[in-house]
């Protein structure tokens, strides 16, 4: 990631509401997942890893932020559809399918789309961002088939 990369990412972040944060998070997710499929693809184990590693750093970042909050049906729903997130990347990696790992980042990105419409319609600031329970720092993240019938 180049230094205008980061600086972007980091103007775009600072003024998000808690909304875009996790349309954020989801789309680095994302990114972080179709890396991982183009790597395994091209046999770069080595690659694969590093993505997948930082897919996970997002996942429990994002799981901590629910498990934070006041809960209730959709954190359920969230953490259930995270932990089936985490499962399925390694399944993904022991059945060296990058096929699974594209499926997922289509989950992650109806997911995300929830969350964007949600801060279209919303107008304010969206939910309250807090800090993670276990102290990630949202610094770490820069570094280098479901149920669809809920909503945000």
């Amino acid at each position: 990631m180049t230094p205008v990369d980061l600086a972007y990412r980091k103007t775009a972040v600072e003024g998000a509401s808690g909304f875009g944060l996790l349309v954020a998070l989801f789309d680095t997710l994302a990114l972080n997942l179709q890396r991982a499929a183009e790597a395994e693809r091209a046999n770069d184990l080595g690659k694969r890893g590093i993505e997948i590693n930082h897919a996970l750093l997002v996942i429990a970042y994002l799981e901590d932020w629910v498990r934070s909050g006041p809960g209730g049906k959709l954190a359920d729903q969230l953490v259930a559809f995270y932990s089936n997130v985490r499962h399925t990347l390694i399944q993904a990696q022991v059945r060296r399918s990058p096929e699974l790992l594209e499926q997922e980042m289509a989950s992650v990105l109806q997911i995300r789309g929830y969350w964007q419409h949600a801060d279209l319609r919303s107008g304010s600031s969206g939910p309250d961002v807090m800090p993670p329970a276990n102290g990630l720092a949202f610094a770490a993240l820069q570094s280098e088939s479901r149920n669809s019938t809920w909503s945000v």
